[in-house]
């Protein structure tokens, strides 16, 4: 059983104790999950224990032979590679041995009669056949089509950041390590791939160590919690269901402790008041130690929680209506006679899978994409806020509460009572130090709860919410799942997260590709016991009826045998429009480099980008689907 052994990690950013003398060890088939309020220092942990940003002191003790893999939030990939050259690029023995043997085989194969190069070509062939490493090639095959990016041809430039990451994924599954650091897996990735993930990891053999928003995944994957909190690392063993009910029962013996200490320097504070007329050796050992119990109170750290108590605008009976809607992208269908009509109080939750057109819809609603027909009429009481997944432009030189501040100097609650920029960031987690720092300080986390926040106080009265379970810590997640079952007005959103879904949701939209929308009033995890998890659909045939809880279970559909007509004639030109979208992100994208500090045409390009690459995941997605349908003989 191989170790690893982290001694006094001490690690300081800014005005920040990040990691403050933090010591573990973890062993083989451990699963550890990581948790902690944003800006805490799980990303740090990992990248220390990575020696990406060694710690500031500390030490951390493997074997010799032991191997290491760290898939980063945004994995660094280069762009001027291919997907599988670019999994093959990395240092891990296997690929390097990889490396050399087709740098051998092409060397030997222009001079075959070179006894150097045939000697070199020999012995590497006969260590790929020692380290089975002819199995490397076909794993990351049936690793990435698990993952939905069968393409290995695509070039990294082209790929959407979902995409890239599932690329980094699979790079470091496929090097299968002695440890597994994993930030934020699940991030883009569909419901089939997350169970395949949770599988993978359950018969892993190594040890995994994993930073997650995701609560279903932290349940079924980990064995133990670290907890992150000022610095320090509280361990619970068993998974996150465990960790929440030990985690309450050490606060709570930490409050009694702390009340028992205050009553005490209660106490000792009136004898001291008292004033004894004679101080004898014994009292004296007294003040001694009611000095010191003065100097512990209050200093017992605590985590806050967010706050959200905020006042909105009164929302009419008219909110969302939308008739007939249709929507296309270079072929590819988004929505089609699509119609609803959204009321007051409504949680609608959205998702399927990736590339189906969810997030579109929400940018249409929203007024930033025009429909190609049909209306979306927005009801005139409605005060909107749209949180996208992309964080909207911030001037990384401007400072928190100057942001905040733009937006509004004071709010009104719901009681009434008036709140301060700087009293709503401390109920935000960021607390007065922070509020000068410069945003560029904050760590990903923290700059999207400022940016939270800052749609918050506008006090709306419907909310769009595109995948907001991305990068914010559990306790947030928490207040803010609170919040939005409180909230007195129409909430949709988009998400991938499973317990959120069942948290907020009651309604579902469930997107299956080629304007194919399901209805379902449940929850989620209902839907996905009931149907399993939804796919991109095969046709362009949408679906009228809507879908219930107590609907009969759908008969199983026949495979189809041989492409249709239109199927056909798609598979005629469906390589041309592969070519022209991936034309186009590379378009987009140098004029990206070029626009510099034009922050307003910097957010409309990635809006194209996002959508043009959203199109050729999905084109992806279905080239693949009709080669099968070739290749069977079709």
């Amino acid at each position: 059983m191989k170790q690893l052994r982290a001694t006094n990690l001490h690690s300081v950013y800014g005005e920040k104790t990040l990691l403050d003398k933090v010591s573990f060890l973890v062993e083989t088939g451990d699963r550890v999950g990581i948790v902690g309020v944003n800006g805490t220092g799980k990303t740090t942990l990992l990248n220390a224990i990575a020696e990406i940003v060694p710690a500031d002191n500390g030490n951390i003790d493997t074997p010799k032979d032991y191997t290491i893999g760290y898939l980063q939030q945004e994995p660094p990939l280069d762009d001027n590679k291919k997907v599988m050259d670019a999994i093959f690029s990395g240092a891990q023995p296997v690929f390097q041995l990889i490396r050399d043997y087709q740098s051998a085989l092409a060397e030997y194969s222009e001079n075959p009669t070179d006894e150097k190069k045939l000697s070199r070509y020999t012995k590497l062939e006969q260590q790929m056949t020692q380290q089975d490493a002819w199995l490397a090639e076909s794993e990351v095959k049936n690793i990435l089509t698990q993952l939905h990016l069968p393409n290995l041809d695509l070039q990294i430039s082209a790929l959407s950041g979902g995409q890239r990451k599932r690329v980094g994924l699979a790079q470091v599954l496929i090097q299968a390590p002695d440890l597994l650091l994993l930030d934020e897996p699940t991030n883009h990735l569909d419901f089939d791939s997350i169970a395949w993930l949770e599988k993978y990891l359950a018969n892993y053999r190594g040890a995994v160590m994993t930073v997650t928003h995701d609560r279903y995944f932290l349940d079924s994957v980990t064995n133990r919690i670290f907890e992150l909190s000022f610095g320090k690392l509280y361990e619970y063993q068993g998974n996150y269901e465990k960790y929440v009910t030990a985690k309450a029962e050490r606060v709570s013996a930490e409050a009694v402790a702390e009340h028992k200490s205050a009553q005490l320097y209660k106490k000792e504070l009136a004898w001291m008041h008292a004033g004894a007329k004679a101080r004898s050796t014994k009292q004296k050992a007294r003040e001694n130690a009611f000095a010191e119990l003065e100097a512990q109170q209050g200093t017992r750290q605590v985590e806050g929680e967010v706050s959200v108590n905020l006042g909105q605008t009164r929302l009419g009976k008219k909110v969302i209506n939308i008739e007939n809607a249709n929507l296309a992208f270079d072929q590819l269908t988004i929505l089609k006679d699509f119609s609803e009509l959204v009321q007051g109080n409504e949680r609608i939750g959205i998702t399927g899978p990736n590339g189906s057109g969810k997030s579109t819809l929400l940018n249409a609603i929203a007024g930033q994409q025009p429909l190609d027909s049909g209306v979306i009429e927005i009801g005139e009481t409605v005060k909107m806020a749209y949180y996208t997944q992309i964080t909207e432009p911030i001037p990384e030189d401007k400072r928190v509460l100057a942001y905040l501040s733009e937006v509004a100097e004071e709010v009104v609650d719901q009681d009434g009572n008036h709140i301060s920029a700087a009293e709503l960031l401390e109920q935000f987690l960021f607390p007065p130090f922070m509020h000068g720092t410069l945003i560029r300080q904050l760590s990903g986390g923290e700059k999207r709860r400022l940016y939270l926040l800052k749609l918050l106080i506008q006090q709306p009265n419907v909310l769009l919410l595109d995948e907001p379970t991305n990068d914010l810590d559990i306790g947030t997640l928490t207040v803010l799942e609170d919040y939005l079952q409180s909230f007195a007005g129409t909430v949709i959103t988009v998400s991938h997260d499973r317990y959120f879904l069942d948290k907020i949701a009651d309604k579902l939209w469930i997107f299956k590709g080629q304007g194919d929308i399901d209805r379902y009033n449940g929850r989620f995890s209902d839907y996905l016991a009931t149907y399993g998890a939804p796919t991109l659909a095969t046709t362009k045939e949408s679906k009228s009826s809507v879908v219930t809880e107590d609907k009969a279970d759908k008969a199983p559909t026949p495979k189809k045998k041989k492409l249709t007509w239109n199927e056909k004639k798609e598979w005629s030109t469906i390589e041309d429009d592969i070519a022209q979208l991936e034309t186009k992100v590379s378009d987009i994208e140098e004029e990206m480099n070029v626009s510099g500090d034009d922050f307003t045409k910097l957010a409309d390009l990635q809006k194209e980008l996002d959508e043009t690459n959203d199109a050729l995941e999905a084109k992806m997605t279905r080239w693949e689907e009709l080669s099968e349908l070739v290749e069977g003989g079709a």
